[in-house]
């Protein structure tokens, strides 16, 4: 039974699952793995479906309808898209192009929240990637260089009811735009399965630019109910070891480590000029760790299955609700006649309880109980 066909899905068949809610913002991850599959030309799409569930169990102080807000969840379902294709220029070098949304966060309220009076508010990021491998012979296996770059576009949308406009309707949207880079080595034997790869992912820093609409500007002194707005904000760098091998025949076992510096993220800053709208999320985070470990068997040459367990050391300080979380999850793989690959996946996410506690937070009170996540994920490839 051939370890190599368990193992590339060690590195990639987890890799939506696993990242869909981990620390932070973070979502989807870029699919490079597909650089060390066999064939000339490979393609996989797929997609993530993330179910949350967290309930408040106190409002933040400042909230015009406490009651409303407990026992409600805040948090919104989303889809991770994941597109990979890859080109094998020659033998030693091929390149990949890949999409997907690397960060995110959206929630909704069943009454204004704390003093902004958020309603709903979403975060998305999409990541248009290119990354190549350069690789080189080195004794049983082959050592491999990537490098590549990015481009990230940022979507922000807030409803809210703020105060400071008397309670009317405000809604606020962002766009913009940055680049970044990858780069790494890795070495692999394929006969064994062995694989460690060292990769890092740089940060980036936006300065949105957008709209803020609402029918109380005029009444205000605006020269419109639609108003010029601004956001600023930064995410973090990155860099992930991951490591397989096999160790009896058929079986494998993986684990990854990686580190985030959400520290980086401290406020989400949104101003309207002209007008008393500044809607900032504070957030003074710690720096993120996502440890990883699983196991997986190759039942005979179509089939293979694993396991992993996660645990995502939460980055909130007090100043937001963003705590640890673990993962339980578990993934197949299945080789039709045709020349493609089913991958499937599912989680199940444990986020523990939250309060928000630091004086002088924004959303001072706020408190959530231990809730769960259900993830859902599959993808298809082919090649030649």
């Amino acid at each position: 039974m051939r370890l190599s066909f368990l193992g590339c899905s060690a590195l990639s068949v987890l890799m939506m699952v696993a990242g869909a809610q981990a620390g932070g913002f973070s979502r989807g991850t870029a699919d490079t793995d597909i650089l060390f599959e066999e064939g000339n030309f490979n393609f996989r799409a797929g997609a993530t479906i993330v179910v949350p569930s967290q309930k408040l169990t106190a409002a933040p102080v400042g909230s015009p309808n406490p009651g409303a807000l407990v026992g409600t969840n805040y948090l919104d379902s989303y889809v991770i898209p994941s597109v990979a294709v890859k080109f094998r220029i020659t033998d030693s070098f091929s390149c990949a192009g890949t999409f997907t949304q690397p960060h995110g966060a959206s929630t909704s309220y069943a009454a204004p929240f704390g003093v902004s009076g958020k309603l709903s508010e979403d975060l998305a990021l999409s990541e248009f990637g290119a990354t190549c491998a350069l690789f080189f012979d080195a004794g049983p296996g082959r050592f491999a260089v990537l490098g590549g770059g990015f481009v990230e576009t940022l979507d922000y949308d807030l409803d809210a009811t703020p105060p400071g406009l008397g309670g009317a309707p405000l809604n606020i949207g962002l766009s913009g735009t940055d680049y970044g880079w990858r780069a790494g080595v890795a070495y692999e034997v394929p006969d064994i399965a062995f694989r460690a790869q060292l990769l890092y992912r740089s940060g980036t820093s936006y300065g949105a630019t957008g709209t803020a609409t609402s029918p109380i500007f005029p009444v205000l002194g605006a020269p419109g109910t639609t108003m010029p707005a601004t956001g600023t904000g930064e995410l973090p760098q990155s860099v992930e070891l991951k490591v397989q091998s096999g160790i009896a025949p058929g079986w494998l076992a993986f684990g990854s480590i990686k580190w985030m510096d959400w520290s980086v993220n401290e406020t989400l800053n949104v101003n309207v000029p002209g007008t008393p709208v500044a809607a900032p999320n504070d957030y003074f985070w710690r720096d993120g760790w996502t440890v990883t470990a699983g196991i997986g068997h190759a039942f005979n040459e179509r089939v293979s299955g694993l396991v992993s367990v996660q645990w995502d050391r939460g980055v909130a300080t007090g100043y937001d609700l963003r705590t640890d979380k673990w993962l339980l999850a578990g993934a197949a793989r299945i080789k039709d006649d045709i020349g493609g690959e089913l991958r499937i996946g599912a989680g199940a996410v444990y986020l523990t309880s939250a309060e928000i506690d630091k004086p002088g937070a924004r959303f001072f009170g706020a408190a959530a109980d231990s809730g769960w996540a259900g993830i859902f994920s599959a993808s298809y490839s082919v090649n030649w």
